[in-house]
Order: structure tokens, then sequence, then C-alpha cells
């Protein structure tokens, strides 16, 4: 299931609404600021300049959902999400990484191949902005359904509205997921019934991300309001049904 949009098309306030009115009708052009240049303030997410936008909502929704963060887990790159997360609750950190170089990694492979990761394993999944990383997703997503114990819980994050890595990951940025998308691609999977999709973001929020803004940078508050037909973050809590 996908969590409910807000009823009916969001408007502008009232006072925006005139001023639009008025520049319109007296042919004055759109005044952009620095959002009119076409190179970003930050090519990096806003790393360079504090704490991504997309980081608010991802860990927004992985502190919801901590209470599925228990027993051995398993997390992509390091274990820091599961260790805040699940802390004592935890028994066992697993970390999954594609380069043997890492030393946090106790498990080295492609999330796709369906021989990397052990069947019935895990109690939970974190796998936060990987998934647009593989170019067979539904691999990927039979994988981590294989991975969870009957009962166990996937917690995972895609990007929606976004630029493209220029560094290290560009060149293996395959996908960006709707809501609509991601409620078939998990849905088929773990079963529409054992599936609650949810979409973050609205205008302000993607263009904020998309120029690089840091999220020290703008009004939490704008954050906040949900406009599904803008995709920041999309995000997946679901469940391996119970043998």
């Amino acid at each position: 299931m996908t969590d409910a949009p807000q009823p009916g098309p969001l408007r502008r306030s009232a006072m925006w609404r005139a001023i639009d009115k008025l520049r319109r009708r007296t042919g004055l052009p759109i005044f952009w600021g620095e959002a009119g240049a076409t190179v970003p303030i930050s090519d990096r997410f806003g790393f360079d300049r504090g704490t991504p936008i997309d980081r608010f909502y991802i860990e927004d929704f992985l502190t919801r959902n901590a209470d599925a963060v228990q027993g051995r887990t398993l997390e992509i790159g390091d274990d820091s999400y599961t260790a805040r997360l699940g802390g004592a609750r935890t028994s066992h950190r697993d970390v999954l990484h594609i380069d043997a170089g890492n030393p946090a990694a106790t498990i080295v492979g492609d999330l796709s191949d369906p021989a990397v990761l052990p069947e019935a394993a895990f109690d939970c999944a974190v796998i936060t902005q990987t998934l647009h990383l593989i170019w067979d997703m539904g691999a990927g997503v039979r994988a981590l359904h294989r991975a969870l114990r009957p009962g166990g819980t996937l917690l995972l994050t895609v990007p929606g509205i976004t630029s493209i890595d220029r560094y290290d990951w560009g060149a293996g940025w395959y996908w960006s997921l709707t809501g609509q998308s991601a409620t078939r691609l998990f849905g088929e999977v773990f079963g529409d019934g054992n599936v609650t999709v949810e979409v973050h973001g609205n205008v302000f929020a993607a263009c904020a991300f998309l120029q690089g803004a840091a999220l020290e940078e703008v009004p939490i508050a704008k954050l906040r309001v949900r406009d599904p037909c803008y995709p920041v973050i999309v995000a997946v809590r679901a469940t391996r049904a119970a043998a």
C-alpha cells in the first residue's frame, strides 16, 4: 500500500497567487535568483555544505520504523544506522559491500547475486540509497526477500527526483523510483499486504535538493509538506510473510 496523498492539488497562498497574476499581467519575468543559474549551488548533493536534504527524509523514516531494527541485521557500507537505531536489540550486525577493500564489510558481493546473501538469515535489513545502483532491481528485491527470516523486515529507501552523482557512483546510477513503481516492485515479491510505501518531498524540497542546498540552509517546515508528484525519497517497509 502507498501512504495517502494530500487531497486535491496543492495551491500557493492567496498572496503568491496575486503576485503571480500581477507579474503575468504586466509581463514581468520570473525572478529566479540563484536558482536561475545553469550550474547547481553544489554538485555533491550538499555534502560539502552540510547535511544533504534527502537525509532528512531517510533518517525520519528509519527513526519512525526503528522498532524493526533488532536481532541479526544487514546494512550496506557500514552499520551506522543499525547500531544507532537497534543498539542492544541487535545480536549481530552484518555489513554488505561490493568492494572487498571495505574493512567494515562482513559480506562482499553484488546484492542482486542470489548466491551472496545467506537464506533466511536476517531479522532486519536496512538498505538506504542502494537499489538504484543495481541494474536488475527485481533480482535485488528477490535476494533481500530470500535473505530475511519469516517475519523479518526490510527498511529501504531509493531516490526519486535527484541529480546523478558526478563522481564515485555515476557510472552505475541506473534508476529513480516513484511511489507507484515501488509499490508494484515490492508487492510482487513480498505480497501487497506486506508492503508499505511512503513518498516524501515537494517542489521546494526537490528544487533545493537538485541545487545541492544543505538541510541546515532550508526551513524544515517546508520539507515536511508532502506532494507525491514530487518524490525526493521513496521509502519502503516490507515484511517477509511468516512461514
